[in-house]
């Protein structure tokens, strides 16, 4: 996942201390099944072979699948789980960036695009068909990995407890005794560790998608990680977005997918959805200026 999962929880410690080693368990099978970095994932076998034919996968990676195309659909292609050629042109894979040249970003775009992922639910596999098409699950898993965590705490009987994946995904389960709910701080992205605004939260996600987490600077100008699957190329003019939803899953894909579209793109998305708020933090000057878009149920 590449980030510290942590949770905080109340209640006994006797009884809490065996159910969050089992959720944070369930992260580390979540980044065994999905992570692309690992040969030996599932994830990593479909990428290498779901070009030369049809791959039969289980359930769970099916519906994860599934559900990724499905964002992608809905969105645009403003989030797309294709884009892991993109991300190693432009050297976020492994490396600390750099542009790449027109043939080579040319070469990436083809290999991009969720219409080129082709599931059959009757036989549960997944087919490519372009080569070096690589599923980059890394916009999408956190949120995934979190909510699962979050099911087996409360399969566990856990009422009150923060998950966090890297302070980049968070679910709050209930509310600490005597509050309202969990309160979140948003990071002003011009000034680390100094607070933009907070967030109460109960039994909501918080999904957060920032430039300044990873990014580098060629020719005076400044690359973020996170990639417009649509035109190949990292996106300007936001600095951070947020979204509170009812799932990680949901927060982890809009976020990105929000941060590509903009904000009145996003607007008109927004509208059509239930229980979701997005906050943009957008350049002003030497500043910021934020852009809060709610759906039209959760302004009333």
């Amino acid at each position: 996942m590449g980030c510290v999962y942590a949770i905080e929880a109340y209640g006994d410690p006797a009884t809490l201390e065996p159910i969050l080693a089992d959720a944070l368990d369930e992260v580390d099978r979540i980044d065994r099944l999905l992570s692309n970095y690992k040969r030996d994932s599932p994830l990593s076998r479909v990428n290498r072979e779901a070009a030369r034919g049809a791959v039969t996968v289980d359930p769970e990676l099916f519906d994860f699948l599934d559900a990724s195309l499905r964002y992608s659909r809905e969105s645009g292609g403003a989030f797309d789980i294709t884009v892991g050629p993109l991300m190693r042109a432009w050297g976020f894979f492994e490396g600390d960036g750099r542009v790449p040249g027109p043939g080579e970003l040319a070469e990436a775009r083809r290999r991009v695009g969720f219409e080129h992922v082709l599931l059959d639910p009757a036989r549960r596999t997944v087919r490519f068909n372009v080569d070096g098409l690589e599923l980059d699950p890394g916009g999408i898993g956190k949120g995934y990995a979190v909510d699962r965590a979050v099911s087996l705490l409360r399969q566990g009987g856990v009422t009150t407890a923060l998950v966090s994946a890297g302070g980049s995904t968070i679910y709050a389960l209930g509310a600490p005794p005597g509050e309202e709910g969990w309160e979140v701080t948003l990071d002003d992205p011009l000034s680390p560790r100094t607070p933009a605004m907070t967030f109460t939260l109960r039994d909501r996600s918080l999904s957060i998608a920032g430039a300044a987490g990873k990014f580098f600077e060629e020719g005076g100008r400044r690359y973020t990680h996170i990639m417009d699957p649509r035109t190949g190329t990292p996106v300007s003019g936001v600095l951070t977005v947020a979204v509170v939803t009812a799932t990680g899953i949901d927060g982890d894909a809009w976020d990105d997918a929000f941060f590509v579209l903009g904000v009145e793109e996003s607007r008109a998305i927004v509208k059509t959805m239930q229980e979701i708020e997005v906050v943009f933090l957008l350049p002003a000057g030497k500043g910021w200026r934020l852009e809060r878009v709610v759906s039209r149920d959760r302004s009333r």
